[in-house]
């Protein structure tokens, strides 16, 4: 076996399609299909099992990708170490995030100080991010929610209050403070189930005993401000949040009287492996920046 069909293996097993890991790989499927049996033939076993249309790693495979995993995050480690000793100069690191607008500012600043590194970004639900560090397709994570994996550790850069969001002419518009009975049966703008807003909704309103009436759901947590001031429903925002769409005359941002209403954002790291020196730089220099009151997302 050689490090490219272990590496086509690792894309397959994640993926669990000829075709999209033929596409990610930029190679033809049927030469992808080769390379697989090759490598099944080597092994003297099958790796995977028809699944509908695409295909599940067998027991086999299973344990195989444990060590294909370790195997392959050892080199890329290994070729990471010794760029870093060029210096900050060369580095690169590929981050993702639940909404790429809360690293616009921080992306901006870190490239102002280090305009030698090469920065990747990713928008994934938190699920993604999990597998992506896991699998070392990322280096870190910027994370509003706990990354439910082993070997991963979290540090928090940021905690603010989360408020209601509601349109300028809604009828809680003049109030100072809401209840979640005051939020019942109201048209909710929020994200799709993965995304720290959702997770937020879904909680406050099942600790509230009450229905949520979720009228629009997006992929971009970023965009909530902006619906919410078109008028298509009210929801939840993180305060900093105010000064980027709340504090816009068309919408107006109000107190929950409920415990614990806030997001916590964490800079989310594997801890059994290397990490970069630009990624430790980068994750020193969000710490830094999200400190500053005087930034904005």
């Amino acid at each position: 076996m050689d490090l490219l069909q272990l590496r086509y293996f690792q894309a397959v097993a994640y993926r669990g399609h000829l075709s999209q890991a033929a596409a990610e790989l930029h190679i033809a499927q049927p030469s992808l299909s080769r390379a697989i049996a090759r490598l099944e033939a080597d092994l003297g076993v099958p790796l995977f099992e028809r699944a509908g249309r695409g295909l599940r790693l067998n027991h086999f495979g299973s344990a195989f990708l444990r060590r294909v995993d370790r195997a392959l995050r050892e080199l890329d480690d290994a070729r990471q170490e010794v760029v870093d000793l060029a210096g900050l100069d060369h580095g690169r690191v590929a981050v993702a995030s639940e909404t790429l607008l809360t690293l616009t500012g921080l992306v901006s600043a870190f490239r102002a100080e280090h305009p030698g590194v090469d920065l990747r970004l990713y928008q994934s639900s938190a699920e993604t991010m999990a597998q992506q560090l896991c699998a070392g397709e990322v280096d870190l994570c910027f994370a509003s929610q706990p990354l439910l994996l082993p070997g991963l550790q979290a540090r928090e850069v940021l905690r603010e209050e989360v408020l209601v969001a509601v349109p300028g002419t809604h009828r809680l518009a003049k109030r100072k403070r809401v209840r979640m009975a005051d939020l019942a049966n109201e048209p909710i703008v929020t994200t799709r189930p993965g995304y720290w807003p959702r997770t937020l909704a879904d909680r406050l309103f099942a600790e509230a005993g009450l229905e949520p009436n979720y009228a629009c759901e997006s992929d971009e947590p970023g965009a909530t401000g902006q619906l919410i001031s078109a008028g298509l429903g009210i929801g939840f925002v993180p305060e900093v949040a105010r000064r980027a769409t709340i504090g816009d005359v068309t919408a107006v941002g109000l107190v929950l009287d409920v415990p614990d209403c806030s997001r916590s954002l964490s800079v989310v790291q594997r801890s059994d492996s290397y990490v970069s020196a630009a990624a430790q730089r980068l994750a020193e220099f969000a710490a830094d920046y999200f400190a500053n009151p005087s930034f904005a997302v």
